[in-house]
């Protein structure tokens, strides 16, 4: 479970996140909402140790990380998939997964059967380079690296950006299989309300860098998310 509370960050002088606080249970996908500019994306990154955070704790299964660096954050269990995927386009699919070996002992550098099974489009291209992947394949390949590491908390930022619907649904599933297994929180950012919705199990709505709302799946409606994001 990460549990994350009154966390702030600033850029410079400008602050961007106020005192937000939420908790992400492991078998679970807490989806983070709000328009663009709200600060959803900085939030990914303070939680995975690509930007310090002034002010506020983050807690992983009880222990506490302070100000980490993205190899600590790493290292702790925390795995960031970014918008723009970030594949490196000159390596292989294989050797872009292998980067994922660096946090893991030495006993651990293999790719796991059921990544391959879990994106099978990769167990095909594996000899590809990153560079000639599709958006939907690099955003497969870029999940599939970070799944390498044996995070027990998944950032996902908006994995549905620019992909083909096919693979939307093809995403989807994988998130769901990776929610059912029930040692994996998530945490997923995205602005489509059907893919969010279809996936989610709770909502935290951003507004003006802050939590304005929080809403369970099971106690709300479709409509109340698009009402949610329609003042935020």
């Amino acid at each position: 479970m990460l549990d994350v509370a009154d966390l702030s960050l600033k850029y410079g002088q400008s602050q961007i996140l106020y005192d937000i606080s939420l908790t992400a249970p492991a078998g679970q996908v807490t989806t983070v909402m709000g328009t663009n500019g709200v600060g959803k994306t900085s939030l990914l990154r303070a939680l995975s140790g690509r930007h310090p955070y002034s002010a506020g704790t983050i807690r992983l299964d009880g222990d506490p990380l302070v100000h980490p660096s993205a190899a600590q954050a790493a290292r702790a269990g925390i795995a960031y998939v970014p918008q723009g995927r970030e594949v490196f386009s000159m390596l292989t699919v294989a050797e872009n997964l292998e980067t994922g070996f660096a946090c893991l002992p030495r006993s651990d550098h293999h790719v796991p059967d059921w990544i391959y099974d879990l994106f099978p489009v990769l167990r095909d291209m594996r000899h590809r380079r990153g560079g000639d992947l599709s958006g939907g394949q690099q955003q497969q390949l870029a999940i599939a690296r970070a799944l390498i590491t044996k995070p027990r908390v998944l950032l996902l930022d908006e994995p549905t950006e620019g992909i083909q619907p096919n693979v939307i649904q093809q995403i989807g599933r994988a998130i769901v299989q990776l929610r059912d297994r029930g040692d994996l929180a998530i945490i997923l950012v995205e602005q489509n309300v059907d893919f969010a919705w279809s996936v989610a199990d709770s909502f935290v709505m951003i507004k003006r860098g802050a939590v304005f709302r929080k809403l369970s799946k099971s106690d709300s409606t479709r409509t109340d998310i698009v009402d949610c994001l329609s003042l935020s």
